[in-house]
């Protein structure tokens, strides 16, 4: 295994916690700065939305430069933000420092997926993307718990300052040990990358992702209301059990990869159905803790599964010029779970309890394995694609 995807998996770790870990700061960020608890979580919805935005527009900013020296740019925006967080002396300056550390992440996940595929050869292209996203599937297991821990003993301005440290360890470990030649790829210019995007199943990829990964966020979401409401457990049984999902995500993005490798679109189109399946046995068991816990796991795992294999998809189909592809599905993860999250919110709010989420993410699951047959089915070569394999100097 090349020693770059470790710091490639370093720099995903130190960028999930910072999504990630402010979930369990809510409270002692919003009595810090007087500002309601609803107030405090625009800090989440602000990041996601820069997230988003910045997978587009930071990407198609360094299209022409070496991956390697924007790689180490976009941490640098990573070490900013994050300073900014920990010295925030108001609400306004944590949301600029929270909105300048998201910019980085969706060209950070995007560029990255690029040049952890030209580390290896191309039958374990998956398992490398799956290694640089692993580092945000054990920000979700291990790094949030311990990361809120460490907020709540100490203050929740050293969890930031924490995260800032790993991001200059990832720093030097990319400048050290990703070799420019694995970086380095025919670099075109942002219109030769745009033309990417005149092949439908590029277009079909994103909507894939959005409604397949969607449905699994949608679900997820509103977990802690259906956890406690639902199923029975206590409040503070609730950081626990979003490990064990944490752990599912991190033993399916590793097995994703490892089918994804050997067939892609079969493999997609199983995760999907075992995603669809586990979401229904949830909504119809989750008032069941034993079945609920199962169901947590297997929705992390099945879920994240799909990752590297999305991620792969829309890199093959873009695979003359990959990297503004890459970046818009990374977007179009953060867009699944804006649009997850909103119709979950929906059902919620008809009345439905808080097992509808969860109906509703099976259906938009559904939804996105429909279109998946579909574009598997008029798969053929695009001829509005140069059929040059240039994926990151391959």
């Amino acid at each position: 295994m090349p020693l770059g995807l470790v710091a490639l998996a370093l720099g995903g770790f130190g960028i999930g916690l910072t999504e990630f870990v402010i979930m369990g700061l809510l409270p002692e960020i919003a009595a810090d700065f007087e500002v309601s608890e609803a107030v405090a979580g625009y800090l989440i919805s602000g990041y996601a939305l820069a997230v988003a935005v910045g997978a587009i527009l930071v990407t198609a900013a360094v299209i022409r430069f070496d991956r390697k020296r924007v790689l180490l740019g976009l941490l640098v925006l990573f070490i900013i933000g994050n300073l900014m967080s920990a010295l925030a002396p108001s609400y306004e300056t944590m949301m600029a420092g929270r909105i300048v550390a998201a910019l980085c992440h969706g060209a950070f996940f995007g560029i990255g997926s690029v040049v952890a595929a030209g580390m290896v050869s191309p039958n374990r292209r998956a398992g490398a993307i799956a290694m640089m996203f692993a580092g945000l599937t054990i920000a979700n297991v291990l790094g949030v718990p311990f990361g809120t821990l460490l907020g709540q003993q100490f203050g929740w301005r050293s969890t930031f300052w924490a995260i800032t440290a790993i991001g200059v360890v990832a720093l030097i470990g990319i400048a050290t040990l990703v070799r420019s030649s694995a970086a380095d790829s025919v670099h075109g210019t942002l219109r030769a990358e745009l033309w990417a995007f005149r092949n439908k199943q590029v277009w079909l990829s994103i909507a894939v992702t959005i409604l397949g990964f969607g449905g699994m966020f949608g679900a997820f979401t509103y977990i802690a209301f259906t956890l406690t409401e639902v199923s029975g457990f206590a409040t503070s049984s609730v950081p626990w059990l979003l490990v064990l999902f944490g752990s599912g995500m991190f033993i399916g993005n590793h097995l994703g990869a490892k089918a994804a490798d050997r067939a892609l679109a079969p493999a997609l189109i199983s995760i999907l159905v075992a995603v669809t399946a586990v979401l229904v046995v949830f909504a119809a068991t989750a008032d069941n803790k034993t079945m609920t816990m199962i169901s947590l796991f297997l929705m992390g795992a099945f879920g994240f599964a799909t990752v590297p294999g999305l991620q792969m998809r829309i890199m093959n189909y873009a695979s003359a010029a990959p990297t503004m592809a890459s970046g818009a599905n990374i977007a179009a993860f953060n867009l699944g779970n804006a649009l997850g999250a909103w119709l979950g919110g929906i059902a919620i709010a008809a009345g439905l309890g808080f097992t509808s989420p969860i109906w509703v993410g099976a259906a938009v699951t559904v939804s996105g394995l429909i279109v998946l047959v579909i574009a598997s089915a008029m798969d053929r070569p695009d001829t509005k694609t140069p059929p040059v394999a240039v994926l990151a100097g391959r």
